[in-house]
């Protein structure tokens, strides 16, 4: 990867221990150390939108956020988890 990407990613320790501990499953603790939330592991279309491709075949590592809902007064009257696929740069491809 030629240039820095840098995600949105407002996760929390947690949720990229999650991630991490995926990482360690599949390709083991040295790359697990490589791993950073914020330029390595992003979503399809944030992939997409920095030039790459996720290779045919790859299976989406798991991760999620909590989605709070709010009232008119701005407090939050429900909260729940939704789920998030993510790429680690090992399962993507320059396009072109």
């Amino acid at each position: 990867m030629e240039n820095t990407i840098v995600s949105h990613w407002t996760g929390s320790a947690n949720t990229a221990e999650l991630v991490r501990k995926q990482i360690i499953t599949r390709w083991g603790l040295d790359e697990a150390n490589n791993y950073d939330p914020k330029s390595n592991c992003l979503t399809f279309n944030q992939w997409l939108n920095v030039g790459y491709r996720v290779k045919k075949g790859e299976t989406a590592l798991k991760s999620f956020i909590v989605i709070e809902e709010k009232d008119e007064q701005g407090q939050v009257i429900n909260k729940y988890h939704k789920t998030v696929n993510l790429f680690y740069i090992r399962q993507v491809e320059r396009i072109g």
